[in-house]
């Protein structure tokens, strides 16, 4: 694969990793487990986020301003790290929220009910 075809599949591999983790904590607080726990349940487990995968992404939604974290004891009596969605979180969801439905919306169109059988 390309670097740059790689480097934009990464992009949007993070992107939509960071969409999910914001639409989560649209919810309410979460640990990372739990984090990941629903964003399996909802896609009934189509979707599976490896640790490798999520924790990087916490930190760096972290970084960005848009989530806040806070240690505390998980339901089973553990200390974890709680996070939970700021302003501007809701806001960056938001935004990003309406851009992958648009982008949705333009895939549905360019597949057609047509080939929806093939």
């Amino acid at each position: 694969m390309p670097r740059q075809v790689a480097k934009e599949r990464d992009a949007l591999m993070q992107g939509t990793l960071d969409l999910l983790i914001l639409r989560i904590l649209l919810l309410g607080e979460e640990h990372g487990q739990g984090i990941a726990r629903e964003i399996q349940d909802r896609s009934k487990d189509s979707l599976i986020i490896d640790h490798g995968s999520l924790y990087p992404a916490l930190q760096r939604l972290e970084d960005r301003g848009w989530i806040k974290g806070a240690w505390g004891i998980s339901s089973n009596n553990r200390r974890a790290r709680f996070y939970s969605l700021t302003a501007a979180g809701q806001r960056q969801f938001s935004a990003e929220a309406d851009r992958w439905n648009r982008l949705v919306e333009s895939i549905a169109r360019v597949m057609g009910p047509e080939l929806a059988g093939s």
